[in-house]
């Protein structure tokens, strides 16, 4: 399932049953250029895990890599891209994405007392459960039991799986004061801010043409220090960041055989059918022709 983002770069997650609010994904990065996953937020949590290839999530400012067998908790509202750095096959990547009151309703004692601190906590972004310690192992085969029920969904199926995100989250609560804590301070909070209104308006105008400071004013903010926010997070610059997002979306419209080349560049915001190719070749090498001749 491909990611679906709104305006304000907050991935759309329709939980199929909505009184047990948990979606199982896999294979995902699968249908994406390059392996790569966009930044992106969503006011729920999300647990992932690297089963073979080594993954580079980038939660915030920082970038942490997972081996195979690692996971990762991230928290709620939490500005987080994911890419997968080896291997010519993609990555199975499994992951969920469920909310709080899967495992008990918010009004109650236990959603009160020990989920809403750490759904709270600015200073523990993401936690990584790594495969070389015992200590958070136990974490690891949880996860693995969630992806397996999630997958045959056998009879109770949901109690076992909220069995486990139980366990994960008494254990954060129990290890909470000697997990590692992140001090997120004010001035990367303004720019992570500033970058999600930067990057909600190319994507609601990549289409058009779009200057630099067309970029910047999305924020209110000078051309330098929108500059300055894009190699923060996304070490380019605002006008290399939309021309990007405009060949992902130009490859996603190649399945699309009813389209031609000039529809797609012109679509996409190339109004250069030429420019357009030279592009593209240089981030996919292949021109757009050559790879959907290719089918890829």
């Amino acid at each position: 399932m491909a990611m679906r983002l709104d305006h304000q770069l907050r991935e759309q997650i329709f939980h199929k049953h909505t009184t047990f609010p948990i979606t199982y994904f896999q294979d995902e990065l699968a249908e994406l250029p390059q392996f790569t996953g966009p930044l992106h937020w969503h006011p729920d949590f999300e647990l992932a895990s690297a089963e073979f290839s080594i993954l580079e999530y980038q939660v915030g400012q920082q970038r942490i890599l997972l081996e195979p067998g690692d996971s990762i908790f991230i928290n709620r509202n939490v500005l987080h891209g994911v890419k997968q750095l080896d291997g010519s096959q993609t990555e199975p990547m499994p992951n969920i994405v469920f909310s709080g009151s899967a495992i008990a309703p918010e009004n109650s004692i236990i959603f009160q007392k020990y989920i809403k601190p750490i759904a709270l906590c600015d200073q523990m972004p993401f936690v990584v459960f790594r495969h070389n310690d015992l200590n958070q192992d136990e974490v690891n085969n949880w996860l693995k039991d969630i992806y397996s029920r999630l997958r045959r969904q056998e009879n109770c199926f949901e109690m076992a799986v909220q069995r486990n995100l139980s366990k994960i989250f008494e254990y954060l609560f129990r290890n909470f004061e000697c997990l590692p804590k992140t001090e997120v301070p004010r001035i990367q909070i303004t720019a992570q801010i500033r970058i999600q209104k930067m990057l909600s308006y190319i994507y609601d105008n990549y289409s058009n043409a779009i200057t630099l400071e067309d970029i910047a004013n999305a924020a209110n903010i000078s051309r330098s220090e929108a500059g300055r926010c894009f190699k923060t997070y996304m070490e380019c610059s605002p006008v290399d960041a939309l021309i990007q997002y405009r060949l992902q979306i130009a490859h996603e419209l190649l399945g699309d055989k009813s389209l031609t080349l000039e529809k797609i560049s012109c679509a996409c915001g190339f109004h250069s059918v030429r420019y357009f190719n030279r592009q593209f070749k240089k981030k996919y090498g292949h021109t757009p022709h050559e790879l959907r001749k290719l089918g890829k």
